[in-house]
């Protein structure tokens, strides 16, 4: 018997080719076991949104597509206009869903009533998960940005003191780097200069003064290893998010030595911070407080300090430098809004406007002023894409069913992407086009004098620049503040803006939206001959 054994088994010596077809088989087996099971978990708690086509098997040209989008700086574009064609063939509230591998299912929607669900209505329900804390864990940690829960209350209870008013109307801390800036930009004969490269070096000098009590010094030094190991940093990360279940073929050197460069330049403050007793972290106790020693009277927490100082440094900055640099484009290729704005600089602060320092008062009285930015941040939003997960089964409102009414199923576990850019360039959410209402696909400050996003229903949930409900951006004051304070020295300080061709500039996009390849422009004051 043992000799007849022996022989059927070496007799039955499997091929390449069975082997590989056994394996095939088995894993599609698997494949759709699993997208049964999820299909029954969805339909006990509501129906499925149209699913965008996809050809290769586990839908893995879409991580492809989106990296390759990416590292040409096509990815917004791209997103735009294959997310608003299939929104108009295929769903009326622009709400789809992704399958990838077996199990796995993306919610993406730019519908208000989705996202509001999300952000406030149902906000425990959505959260920002495990898996988007542990990818996101090397750079941000438990921060503000990452965590659920206890975790992001303290966080933000940890942060809330730090924007209060009196800390937001101290511009002193602004004005040193507006200065510096004013100095790379020139004398004002209208020489070119790369405004995008010059705004966030600005903001990265004046977050990191805020944040830490020292600047980088991108300014003075453009190739600081701070800069450029952050920046790199974020392209990874960005890059990463895009990769899916693909991201673990990425190599992953430059990140870590970007991180390590990083650590290096904040641990030092940190320990500085640390070696302070109570009594005199206390007494530091002012408006000219820095965030670093604030964090510092409230726990010894290495980690948590650390972990909060980055994050808020990537919203400083990319918030402020990527929302000025559109702005400043827009207002090269729109002259008769420079002169209104510069019209409105001169009304509140006098003639001789470049001899004085706008006040808090000053900025808030700015009407004008205010509607440019809101009207950069609608057509430009920072954060065009963002995520949450399901921390339980729950649904979404709308987007089910064949005509996109019905509640979708959404079982604990599953990614629902939202983006602010495609939902207030949705022409359908706003009023008919017509004399007193333009285009929404335009730039057109003087919309706002007449009309609200509330005015269209949806509680204003159709203009969310800073997010919404509990999480909404808690340094949004400061940010707004900041920006207008910069456009008013800028344009008190030169008599005009001139335009060096911007018509190839792009939707670029890391984790915010900035100008690709950037704003070239120039500023010329009237005593000074232009050379052009």
């Amino acid at each position: 018997m043992a000799i007849l054994n022996h022989s059927l088994m070496t007799s039955f010596r499997p091929t390449i080719t069975q082997t590989f077809i056994f394996l095939l088989l088995v894993l599609v087996i698997f494949t759709y076991t699993r997208r049964i099971i999820l299909h029954r978990r969805i339909s006990r708690l509501g129906l499925t949104a149209p699913i965008i086509p996809t050809y290769l098997p586990w839908s893995l040209e879409m991580p492809i597509k989106a990296c390759r989008y990416f590292l040409r700086n096509r990815a917004m574009n791209a997103w735009l206009d294959e997310w608003i064609k299939l929104g108009a063939e295929k769903s009326l509230n622009y709400t789809m869903e992704l399958r990838l591998l077996a199990d796995i299912r993306v919610i993406m929607t730019a519908d208000p009533e989705n996202i509001k669900a999300v952000l406030t209505t149902q906000f425990a329900d959505y959260g920002k998960g495990e898996q988007f804390h542990k990818e996101w864990n090397d750079f941000l940690g438990d921060s503000i940005f990452t965590t659920d829960g206890k975790l992001w209350s303290d966080s933000r209870a940890l942060i809330r003191p730090m924007f209060q008013r009196e800390r937001v109307a101290d511009l002193d801390l602004v004005e040193g780097h507006v200065s510096q800036m004013f100095d790379l930009i020139g004398p004002g004969d209208g020489r070119q200069v790369d405004m995008k490269n010059l705004f966030f070096r600005f903001a990265l000098d004046a977050s990191t003064h805020f944040l830490f009590g020292h600047s980088a010094g991108s300014l003075t030094d453009e190739s600081t290893e701070f800069a450029t190991a952050f920046d790199e940093v974020q392209r990874i990360q960005a890059l990463a998010g895009r990769a899916g279940p693909l991201r673990f073929f990425l190599p992953k050197g430059e990140f870590k030595r970007g991180l390590k460069t990083m650590d290096r330049f904040i641990e030092p403050w940190i320990t500085e911070a640390l070696q302070l007793t109570q009594e005199e972290l206390d007494t530091k106790l002012s408006k000219k407080d820095t965030f670093l020693h604030a964090l510092a009277r409230r726990t010894r927490d290495r980690k948590v300090i650390r972990d909060q100082l980055v994050a808020l440094l990537l919203a400083g900055r990319d918030t402020t430098s990527t929302t000025l640099s559109w702005m400043v484009l827009e207002l090269a290729r729109n002259q008769n809004v420079v002169r209104k704005l510069r019209a409105e600089i001169e009304e509140h602060l006098g003639k001789n406007a470049r001899d004085k320092r706008p006040s808090y008062e000053n900025i808030k009285n700015m009407k004008y002023l205010t509607w440019i930015i809101n009207e950069t941040l609608r057509l430009y939003p920072v954060v065009p894409f963002n995520v949450r997960t399901s921390l339980t089964d729950t649904t979404l409102p709308r987007g089910g069913g064949s005509d996109g009414q019905s509640p979708i199923g959404i079982p604990k576990g599953t990614a629902v992407g939202y983006s602010t850019l495609i939902m207030q360039r949705r022409k359908d959410l706003y009023p008919e086009v017509s004399g007193n209402f333009p285009d929404p696909l335009t730039w057109v400050p003087e919309r706002w004098e007449k009309w609200q996003p509330s005015q269209q229903g949806y509680g204003g949930w159709t203009f969310i620049p800073f997010n919404g409900g509990p999480r909404i951006c808690i340094g949004q004051q400061f940010a707004m503040v900041e920006m207008a304070y910069v456009i008013i020295r800028l344009f008190s300080e030169y008599d005009r803006i001139i335009d060096y061709g911007n018509d190839d500039v792009q939707l670029g996009i890391t984790i915010t939206l900035a100008p690709y390849p950037g704003v070239r422009v120039g500023f010329a004051k009237d005593s000074i001959e232009k050379q052009i």
